[in-house]
């Protein structure tokens, strides 16, 4: 299992400054929320990949329904060449919240999720290089050779974790099915009002299983599949069952991110937060 965490507040210098910290201390990976208005994530995780030499960096994560994906796309590609492939990126629909609707207004849930599907079929197509073309119901694209950039470090594209929500008692998944054609699974449970995510080991290992039975089905190779926990050792945003990272590996977590939403930006937050950080990954 690897250790990520978030960021939950920070100007990009400020991001860089933690995410030195963050790597002396032993952790894997950090993150960011990608919001409509305020500090722009991907400058921010430029600022930290230029800081630091291991740490992988990325967002949890980027509400693609709201961004041109050619925006995407390049951003993406340039913090990976940028950081020498090391960039992760996190998606999903996207919550609906005030710092959205202040600017734009909600266009439906079934709306979002073609932007989301199709969003990401263009990033795909984008990164794996030209000549691409695409179309669809809401993006075309056509193949060009004006200003292409180089191709990511990582191949055939920087590795995209998708937010998988199951339905309990449903046969079809389709929120899983879409993770499942990616390369890794932010688990989440459906129609939950107090915490969309899985509440004990049980319930993401049935996560986990029909995830990758899907996974199967398609063709896809299991081997170096994520699955990532939103967790929180310190009790304060998130009640754990277990906060063992090892009881959650055992039912398929590879990943262990660390999720301190409920921190806000006042002094002795930022110092809880750097205590945390030096306090390095929870030990398995």
């Amino acid at each position: 299992m690897r250790f990520g965490v978030v960021f939950p507040f920070g100007d990009a210098a400020d991001v860089a400054r933690y995410a030195v910290r963050a790597e002396s201390a032993g952790w894997d990976a950090v993150f960011l929320a990608e919001t409509p208005w305020g500090v722009d994530a991907w400058v921010a995780l430029a600022a930290a990949a230029l800081s630091t030499s291991r740490l992988r960096v990325g967002t949890l994560l980027t509400p693609v329904a709201r961004i041109k994906p050619w925006d995407l796309a390049t951003r993406v590609g340039t913090v990976d060449r940028l950081s020498n492939g090391r960039v992760i990126l996190s998606v999903g629909l996207g919550s609906l919240h005030d710092g959205w609707l202040a600017f734009e207004p909600d266009e439906g849930r079934r709306k979002r999720v073609e932007l989301l599907d199709e969003g990401l079929a263009v990033y795909d197509g984008l990164l794996r290089g030209q000549p691409f073309s695409f179309e669809g119901k809401h993006y075309q694209a056509r193949p060009t050779t004006f200003f292409p950039p180089d191709p990511p470090v990582q191949k055939p594209r920087p590795p995209v974790w998708v937010v998988g929500a199951w339905v309990p008692g449903r046969t079809a998944q389709p929120s899983l099915a879409r993770a499942a054609r990616w390369d890794g699974l932010l688990p989440a449970v459906a129609y939950r009002p107090d915490d969309s995510k899985a509440d004990t080991p049980d319930e993401l290992s049935e996560i986990v299983s029909r995830t990758l039975a899907l996974r199967t089905e398609v063709g896809l190779p299991l081997d170096g599949y994520d699955i990532v926990l939103e967790a929180d050792s310190y009790g304060g945003f998130r009640q754990m069952v277990s906060t063992d990272p090892a009881v959650w590996s055992a039912v398929g977590a590879t990943w262990w991110v660390e999720s301190w939403w409920d921190l806000d930006r006042t002094g002795a937050n930022e110092k809880i937060l750097l205590d945390r950080l030096d306090a390095g990954p929870p030990a398995p």
